[in-house]
């Protein structure tokens, strides 16, 4: 049987196409539609009309594909932008009305248990407990956990397009609009800290997204590209990941569309990714930061198999 699942995040809609095997999976087909979903409107809790149809249009993409590969089952998730939305449900309404797909809105709680089993479906975590961490558009999620359970687990309206539009200003950032950023963050995140007392960790896991442009942005500057090719998994240099971070702080826009391995989708948010990842690195002092490549969408499948 062939399964998809799809992702309706803040910024990018994700697609993934399975074959089903028993209790086992294998991937045919993945693609991530760049939507922007929460543009205009992440923090008045509105999808403003574009956005709202632009996601309608890249609805009716994803359900070509699926019809084209023979797909039997379509799963659908909405997270930050649809969930914390007043026009949120008109969007499910919507799609159902015009495709007869059914969208099931997620808790942020419900979110952070999924990646955490796409995580757990692309490396080994450890006996040890991990700090993973997933920064969406609309918001991030932190689990701590090791190979056998998840121990605390929380998300935060802290996504990457809320900090665009709270934060925006000229380029390159200044001096002081990252210390904003950075109190801001320390006054949001009190329960993460506490959590992390409980639960110290030395280890970061970062689930797509960002550290997969990131990823690819290191192995561009310093290896070769090839090297993250059928991986779900890389081991970040902390030095090749401190320069790309000081480079992104003095860049522009325009600089970063030139970046070769940052797509054109994150060129905006990649500054607000960088400091965030930072900030928890310096905040916990982290010895070891690890890419999964599963996030989301990954951990829908294992769990619906299983």
């Amino acid at each position: 049987m062939q399964i998809a699942v799809i992702d309706l995040g803040t910024n990018t809609f994700n697609l993934v196409i399975a074959e089903h095997h028993g209790h086992f999976y294998t991937i045919l087909y993945h693609e991530k539609f760049p939507v922007k979903l929460g543009e205009g409107g992440i923090n008045l809790h509105t999808i403003q009309s574009e956005p709202f149809w632009r996601g309608i249009d890249n609805i009716e993409k994803i359900l070509s594909i699926t019809k084209s590969l023979g797909v039997q089952k379509i799963y659908a998730f909405a997270t930050s932008a649809i969930r914390d939305a007043h026009n949120g449900d008109l969007f499910v309404s919507t799609v159902y009305k015009l495709f007869r797909l059914k969208i099931q809105v997620i808790s942020g709680a419900k979110e952070a248990e999924f990646i955490y089993w796409g995580v757990k479906s692309a490396l080994t975590i450890g006996y040890k407990n991990c700090l993973i961490m997933d920064i969406g558009g609309g918001s991030t999620e932190f689990i701590i956990g090791n190979n056998k359970e998840i121990v605390w687990k929380k998300s935060y309206k802290l996504g990457v397009a809320r900090l665009l539009d709270m934060f925006r200003g000229a380029e390159p950032i200044s001096e002081e609009r990252k210390l904003q950023i950075e109190n801001y963050l320390k006054k949001e995140l009190k329960t993460l800290i506490k959590a992390v007392k409980k639960y110290p960790v030395s280890n970061l896991i970062g689930s797509s997204g960002s550290f997969d442009s990131l990823a690819e942005m290191i192995c561009h500057r310093f290896y070769t590209p090839e090297l993250l090719e059928g991986r779900t998994t890389f081991n970040f240099n902390l030095k090749d990941l401190k320069e790309i971070h000081i480079e992104l702080l003095k860049s522009t826009r325009e600089q970063r569309l030139k970046i070769p391995g940052l797509i054109s989708m994150r060129t905006d948010m990649i500054v607000f990714s960088s400091l965030f990842i930072w900030y928890i690195i310096n905040t916990f002092n982290l010895k070891k930061v690890r890419l999964s490549t599963y996030s989301l969408k990954e951990g829908v499948l294992n769990k619906m198999i299983k």
